[in-house]
């Protein structure tokens, strides 16, 4: 859908004209009124809340590749374009599903949403699995640089497998010889429920069930029910019956001890075997899982915008910023309004790549290129960043670093603490806490780690290929009132809107140490790193190994 040309053109003039009457800021700072002014433009009501594939997306694409140009970057997409559109299939549901287990010559039905929570990302109409095998398979990881592999070669064609959810040391009492083997109560990628997803259909599956429960989830099941019936969003891929199983959800905790006593096993005593790296896959004997839905399958475009800055001496290698543009754009109304105005997530860090690419543009050229990235489709499964993570327009092995700017908290007290997400899994930290210091900041780890909040932002698809990664959270310290109150009554809601009272002192602060960690990489000739044994290393070692 577009805004008639005429339209477009009024809109987009009349918005830039709101941000070109700034004073001029000192050079090689950030300037909290420009920070806050490009804010306010982009969660203003005529932006619609930002989603993709709507109205509020072209005139989100359009602003931002005017003020990209207009700060004097290059256009930074496919064959001099500003954008790189990204191919994205949907499938949403269509009429009933019809699921039932068979056992000891019996059948029960289940219900969807109720019992089991089920989908697909192929791009088909009908999904249909008939008597299929179960089989548990612990946590559903294989994780080589940890020494753990939950499949032990088992052949699971045809079959639906059961893992549970979180990583195996989630809970562990302290003394287990689990115990840490996973980052403790920090969600490692492994944990995720998409990562279980995508390793299913590695190992030939047919279909994944994540059995939940409360705690190791980190939200009950009426969560999952509640966005059951919204349409599934996934890159567009060379082989989805490949990369995908026939059928992903989640099963209800007590409904999946039911099968396991169906098949005359001892739930309790499974899970705890689970947490050794001696397990292996045990089928549920007798017990097996028909599926039937039907669903609509149809594919959809949206757009990353993408500026560059060419280096001096290096071009080749780049030092990416990114930040998602999208918000949920109208939805459900509540009081009276249905404008979801993605304020804080994320204007506030588009309007940081900006202050960081002007700064960029305006200085002397680095040595190595720079790229600024707002991405697509975020709140939608991180889709714009899959894409280019796919499809990359600048290799990932000469990606030095990426820089994640993901929601930044207004106001003029600057924390003396700098929240990092995913702390210590690469040595862009050491890089930051050095700057930090001489301001008399510190780092210090996610207040909520077993959330996994490093795993769902814009960073991480690039991180799975190795690239490094930095993802510092303004103000999100978890202890501070600004942050628990916007978590508690903002946070993608329709109150994420902007005020006349904002002031962007604060996080002004924060992109200006991650514009110079930046500027500190463009200029060198580091390359950093993954710490041994994280999940990422082995990528960026190969990568490593492609350069040379």
């Amino acid at each position: 859908m577009s805004l008639p040309r005429s339209a477009a053109v009024g809109l987009i003039a009349a918005l830039m004209c709101s941000t070109s009457v700034l004073a001029q800021s000192a050079p090689g700072q950030v300037d909290p009124a420009r920070l806050n002014e490009a804010t306010r433009v982009l969660a203003s009501d005529e932006f619609e809340g930002r989603a993709p594939v709507t109205p509020g997306e072209d005139r989100t694409i359009a602003w931002l590749s005017q003020q990209f140009q207009a700060l004097g970057l290059e256009p930074g997409g496919p064959n001099g374009s500003w954008v790189q559109v990204a191919q994205v299939s949907r499938t949403s549901q269509d009429g009933p599903a019809a699921i039932s287990v068979s056992s000891n010559g019996r059948t029960t039905e289940l219900q969807r949403a109720k019992d089991v929570i089920v989908s697909s990302d192929r791009p088909v109409e009908r999904i249909t699995l008939t008597d299929a095998p179960l089989v548990f398979v612990g946590y559903g990881v294989d994780a080589p640089e940890r020494g753990w592999d939950d499949y032990k070669g088992v052949d699971l064609t045809g079959k639906i497998m059961l893992v549970l959810v979180n990583d195996p040391d989630f809970g562990a009492p302290e003394g287990h010889p689990v115990a840490g083997k996973f980052d403790g109560q920090a969600m490692t990628f492994y944990g995720r429920w998409t990562y279980k997803f995508q390793v299913a259909a590695a190992h030939g599956a047919a279909g994944v069930l994540v059995i939940h429960d409360t705690p190791g989830a980190g939200y009950p099941w009426s969560t999952l029910e509640n966005s059951s019936t919204a349409p599934k969003f996934d890159i567009v891929r060379a082989d989805p019956n490949k990369e995908r199983v026939a059928a992903q959800g989640w099963i209800q905790g007590a409904v999946a001890e039911q099968l396991f006593r169906d098949a005359g096993l001892d739930f309790a005593a499974l899970k705890d075997q689970a947490r050794t790296p001696d397990f292996r896959p045990v089928a549920l004997d007798g017990v097996s899982m028909s599926i039937d839905f039907g669903q609509k399958a149809d594919r959809v475009e949206t757009r990353n915008v993408i500026g560059r800055l060419p280096g001096a001496k290096y071009p080749n290698e780049t030092v990416m910023f990114g930040a998602h543009w999208d918000a949920y754009g109208r939805a459900t109304p509540k009081n009276g309004d249905d404008i979801y105005n993605g304020a804080v997530d994320n204007a506030t860090g588009v309007a940081g790549v900006m202050e960081i690419a002007r700064l960029f543009a305006e200085g002397p050229r680095p040595e190595r290129s720079t790229v600024f990235i707002s991405w697509a489709a975020e709140e939608t499964g991180l889709l714009g960043a899959e894409y280019y993570a796919a499809n990359p327009v600048w290799p990932l092995e000469t990606t030095v670093a990426n820089i994640n700017m993901d929601s930044l908290l207004p106001g003029t007290e600057i924390d003396p603490n700098i929240v990092v997400i995913g702390a210590g899994k690469n040595d862009l930290d050491d890089r930051l806490a050095v700057l930090a210091a001489r301001e008399g900041r510190r780092l210090i780890p996610d207040p909520a780690p077993h959330a996994g909040a490093f795993y769902r932002s814009d960073h991480f698809p690039l991180a799975r290929k190795g690239v490094p990664a930095l993802f510092a959270a303004a103000g999100f310290t978890g202890h501070n009132e600004a942050s628990r109150d916007y978590v508690a009554n903002r946070y993608h809601q329709p109150t994420d809107e902007w005020t006349p009272q904002w002031k962007m002192d604060a996080a002004a602060a924060d992109v200006q140490l991650l514009y110079e960690v930046g500027r500190d990489l463009a200029n060198s000739r580091d390359w950093p790193a993954w710490k041994p044994g994280d999940e990422f290393e082995g990528a960026r070692n190969a990568s490593a190994s492609a350069r040379q």
